[in-house]
């Protein structure tokens, strides 16, 4: 790797860790590419699609003047390994927020399950979380739900191509979900809850695939403080 090639085009796929956000997992790729490889102030480097600071994997970033492929990545479908906690909710609908309004799940059947995950197959109506970066008047919505604000969110249409693998260990679901561009599955675990009618939210989230890249060939090294790359001269 050299610095002529980072400047042409290059794409890292690294493993997102848990607890990191997806701008301090490029501002910590940059920092470093920019240490080793001598590169310019105005380097370009970016992100070709958010993940939350509680879900982990595929995070793909594009460098150089692989910066404006980041719409077309952006666009492809998404895949995700999704766990989720049935009779309890958060304000979050994931576990930045603590557990509240439990309810009874004893009569809620495994069939059930399956059937109210059936029907969010196709294209659906969602609302996005409050706690998410969608920007309100300018302000982002998690920094006016954080302060209190009274937060209206428009609801959107999205695509779920497919559930699959679907592992029920009451009052843990688990499954894999196909979704177009947009989909928060945040939202998708609390109206899964609402549809059972004891609520529910998003325990865990893996991205495992966007468009033909997948997790497997993804790593957190390069987020490492000791990892270095190995900088070829000509």
């Amino acid at each position: 790797m050299t610095a002529e090639e980072l400047k042409s085009g290059y794409i890292f796929l690294l493993d997102k860790p848990l607890d990191w956000t997806s701008f301090q997992a490029v501002n910590k790729m940059k920092y470093k590419l920019k240490r080793e490889f001598d590169l310019p102030k105005k380097f370009k480097i970016g992100h070709a699609g958010t993940l939350d600071p509680r879900a982990t994997g595929l995070l793909i970033v594009c460098c150089g003047k692989f910066t404006k492929k980041i719409p077309e990545i952006q666009d492809a479908p998404k895949e995700y390994w999704t766990e989720i906690k049935i009779g309890v909710q958060t304000e979050s609908y994931d576990t930045e927020k603590p557990e509240i309004l439990q309810q009874d799940i004893a009569h809620i059947t495994e069939e059930q399950v399956k059937e109210a995950l059936e029907k969010f197959v196709g294209e659906i109506e969602q609302k996005p979380p409050v706690y998410s970066a969608i920007k309100i008047d300018g302000e982002r919505a998690y920094n006016l739900a954080r302060a209190g604000e009274e937060v209206e969110m428009k609801s959107r249409k999205t695509t779920i191509h497919y559930i699959n693998d679907i592992t029920i260990d009451f009052p843990l679901i688990s499954f894999t979900v196909g979704c177009s561009k947009g989909t928060y599955i945040r939202s998708l675990a609390h109206d899964i809850g609402q549809e059972l009618g004891v609520g529910a939210y998003l325990t865990q989230l893996r991205r495992t695939k966007i468009g033909d890249y997948k997790i497997e060939d993804a790593t957190d090294q390069f987020l490492s403080n000791d990892f270095r790359f190995l900088a070829n001269e000509k």
